[in-house]
């Protein structure tokens, strides 16, 4: 159900975005598919988060300006990160990492800065997400304390903010047929924002910004 409802979303904001640049832009040879490796993390005080690695797989379509220093495009991608969360074990004397995983699916309008002409490009823009709950890889570790907190569990803090807004920045480089791009994602709203509806008796206040990197290859047609 989580991934049905990633690509129903997906698809549909891939549809309205079309219909908007078809009614202003001509676009012509610019359909790309790609994918590659992520590295993501949340960046916050509340929580101690170990970065790991995931994966992405992607759609692009441009809109071709030739006469101008700029291009345009919009990205629908689907991504499987990877998260670890410190907690402490009923009973135990040492903190270790709790595996998370997390889909998402994202929609991006982003601009390509033409460094030399579409060979390199500098690329940025903003980015709307629709991601899944946190999950649990190994369930047998649901009820560990999270680290810092006498009372939150593992499992207690899956819920998080679906919807979120970020923004893109990154570089792309190759010819007209292949590129290569290394991307960076930040996210603007509070992804942890949900968890304050949790009544929790220790933290009622949890903050954190979604950090992700990518990199991957695209071909285009």
């Amino acid at each position: 159900m989580k991934l049905k409802a990633l690509y129903s979303f997906a698809l549909f904001s891939l549809f309205f975005v079309s219909s908007l640049f078809a009614q202003n832009y001509r676009i012509q040879n610019g359909f790309g598919i790609y994918g590659g490796l992520t590295q993501f993390d949340i960046e916050t005080n509340s929580l101690v988060t170990q970065k790991d690695n995931g994966w992405l797989v992607g759609l692009a379509a441009t809109v071709d300006l030739p006469h101008k220093w700029y291009n345009v495009s919009y990205n629908i991608q689907f991504s499987e990160n990877k998260l670890g969360i410190l907690a402490l074990s009923a009973g135990g004397s040492q903190e270790e990492a709790v595996d998370y995983k997390l889909f998402t699916a994202q929609v991006a309008l982003l601009g390509h800065l033409k460094l030399i002409k579409n060979h390199i490009t500098i690329d940025a823009g903003p980015m709307l997400q629709y991601n899944s709950n946190l999950d649990i890889q190994d369930e047998a570790k649901e009820n560990y304390l999270v680290s810092g907190y006498n009372t939150i569990t593992a499992k207690d803090i899956s819920e998080i903010s679906r919807f979120n807004v970020n923004g893109a920045v990154g570089v792309s480089a190759g010819f007209d047929k292949f590129k290569v791009r290394a991307q960076y994602i930040y996210g603007f709203t509070n992804m942890l924002n949900k968890l304050n509806n949790q009544n929790f008796s220790e933290n009622n206040d949890f903050k954190g910004n979604q950090s992700m990197l990518v990199f991957s290859a695209m071909v285009i047609f």
